[in-house]
């Protein structure tokens, strides 16, 4: 969803009382963006997306809904994986609740139904220009991960594809692993 506001900086959509609403609301060309909502395959995929890469001790940290704020942008991905020591924390050594203000080393967005393709590509595409190494498009109703990194075309991954992660992760997914979090358990 789109709304109609005056024409607004990133920094005064940064102090907005409502952007982190849920679903949150993103800064993209200008405008002022709603995400979908994503539903249980959404939900379930992140979660276990989370739970998964943080299980493998790394020096990165995996986030679910971290507002990035950069390059005037700030988008919300749904899943944000982010050097440990690059987390930003306040004086008492608490995450600064606001998110981050560069991009995240790694960027996971899951395709929600009816959800625009090009925008979540575009935030995608945002990230890897402004420093990220990785980043996934996972598109559950085509069972399909399209992995995108720095200096080289997208790939198509289904089935065994296996999946690339950040270097020195400890961490082995093909395709269809991913989706088979969906199943019931």
């Amino acid at each position: 969803m789109t709304i109609s506001i005056p024409k607004v900086t990133l920094e005064e959509f940064c102090k907005l009382s409502y952007i982190d609403e849920s679903p949150a609301w993103e800064y993209i060309n200008g405008e002022v963006i709603q995400k979908h909502m994503g539903g249980g395959k959404h939900s379930l995929l992140q979660k276990c997306a989370v739970a998964t890469i943080d299980a493998v001790g790394s020096n990165y940290e995996a986030f679910p809904e971290l507002r990035c704020s950069f390059d005037n942008r700030s988008v919300v991905p749904d899943v944000a994986i982010v050097a440990r020591e690059k987390v930003p924390v306040d004086e008492n050594g608490d995450i600064i609740s606001t998110g981050i203000n560069f991009a995240p080393a790694w960027v996971i967005e899951i395709l929600s139904p009816d959800q625009s393709q090009t925008k979540v590509t575009g935030n995608i595409l945002h990230c890897l220009k402004n420093g990220s190494e990785l980043g996934w498009l996972i598109d559950p109703s085509e069972r399909s991960i399209i992995v995108y990194q720095p200096n080289s075309l997208p790939i198509i991954l289904t089935a065994d594809g296996t999946l690339p992660v950040l270097a020195g992760m400890n961490l082995t997914l093909c395709v269809g692993e991913v989706f088979s979090w969906l199943k019931r358990r």
